[in-house]
């Protein structure tokens, strides 16, 4: 069952700023209010959260026109009302705890397939016979970090950072590790099966989620404000949070999802992992629900939906796509060196995988365009399109 609202609350609050009024609405905040804020405009390339604030009420991701701040019920219904005043403060909403979103129990496999020489996600997609590497192409994967002695990645063009404070970018959990590999890991390690998607693609590694594997909105909005930064033309989100029937779509989120598609980044998520099918089907998660951004669905072996795969549900969000999400192995903190697990965050990097494909094989193409093409050339399977939305990615 979804968690609490309540216990999905951290304290703080995203108060999203109008288009191109970020100077203005950091100047509101403080009149409005008395919050003193810093901005990433102004930090050094590699500061910490913590550097960054230096002290003040709250940060403002310049790239995102989003500013994260502490402040107390009276200063935040402050806000509240002046956003209702047509100013440079658009809307305030409470930020709120997401977590990653694998290892869900995997369903029992009733087909074999063989893996000696690539997974059966890299099969299904039909990656392998694929030219495409996602060769100059970069992708986000926003995560519990990255495993960077991994020797499956030497060589590769990865850069990393942690929006985790206390933390770095060193996985501790493993499920950023199994979700970098499978979108972006090697077709030939020395050993065992090829496992990832864009194989030659830049890998820009953000740790979001602690250790633990939990993290909240205002970690996740500054990876993203990294990533857009950084020209990453794909970001890559196994994290959210359950949502209740009929629970509106984050308009924090859907407005950043806007003008990351505007500055040339499509975001796509994992669909969240509540359903217990064919019982009961739970809601598309936050933030996958937002209209802007890619809810992924997850497929086992056969082709059929996961049992624990999030689904269309009205009023909420929708599934996009799918992607093989049961039973994947993938590439997991040393010296296990491998693992497989279930979940949307397994299917996931599969679609972000097969979009940075795309992005290589369509270099000119805008975001709209590589969400556009990953629907239209999704596999179609004999599924309500509640549960699958387009169809199973494939690698074009």
């Amino acid at each position: 069952m979804p968690d609490s609202a309540d216990s999905q609350i951290t304290g703080r609050y995203l108060v999203l700023l109008e288009d191109d009024a970020v100077a203005e609405g950091t100047r509101a905040m403080n009149r409005v209010a008395g919050l003193r804020m810093a901005s990433t405009a102004d930090a050094a390339p590699a500061a910490t959260a913590a550097e960054v604030l230096g002290g003040a009420d709250g940060l403002v991701l310049h790239e995102l026109g989003v500013a994260v701040v502490t402040a107390a019920a009276d200063q935040a219904d402050v806000l509240t009302r002046e956003a209702g005043e047509s100013g440079p403060i658009a809307l305030v909403e409470s930020e709120r705890r997401v977590r990653a979103l694998g290892s869900a129990a995997p369903a029992p496999a009733r087909e074999q397939v063989d893996e000696s020489t690539f997974t059966w996600g890299l099969q299904a997609i039909g990656a392998p016979p694929s030219s495409a590497t996602g060769a100059g192409v970069r992708l986000a994967v926003l995560d519990t970090g990255f495993d960077v002695d991994h020797p499956d990645f030497a060589g590769r063009n990865v850069v990393t950072s942690s929006f985790i404070e206390g933390e770095s970018v060193q996985d501790g959990h493993g499920h950023g590790t199994h979700c970098i590999g499978t979108s972006c890991g090697p077709r030939n390690p020395d050993t065992g099966p090829g496992y990832g998607v864009a194989y030659e693609c830049d890998i820009y590694a953000g740790k979001v989620l602690s250790n633990e594997g939990s993290g909240d909105d205002g970690g996740i909005l500054a990876g993203i404000s990294w990533a857009i930064a950084n020209g990453c033309r794909v970001v890559s989100m196994s994290l959210g949070a359950d949502v209740e029937p009929g629970t509106p779509h984050s308009e924090v989120y859907e407005r950043v999802a806007r003008r990351a598609m505007a500055r040339g980044t499509v975001i796509i998520a994992a669909a969240g992992n509540a359903s217990n099918r064919p019982s009961m089907v739970a809601p598309v998660g936050h933030p996958a629900n937002c209209p802007s951004i890619m809810a992924v669905g997850a497929i086992d072996v056969q082709r059929a939906v996961a049992s624990f795969s999030s689904g269309s549900v009205d009023p909420g969000g929708q599934v996009d796509v799918v992607g093989p999400g049961v039973d994947v192995y993938s590439s997991w903190l040393m010296p296990q060196r491998y693992n497989t697990i279930s979940g949307t965050s397994m299917a996931t990097p599969h679609a972000a995988g097969v979009a940075a494909l795309l992005g290589q094989r369509f270099p000119q193409a805008d975001p709209w365009e590589l969400w556009a093409r990953l629907g239209q050339s999704a596999r179609r399977l004999d599924l309500p399109s509640t549960a699958v939305g387009a169809g199973l990615v494939q690698a074009p």
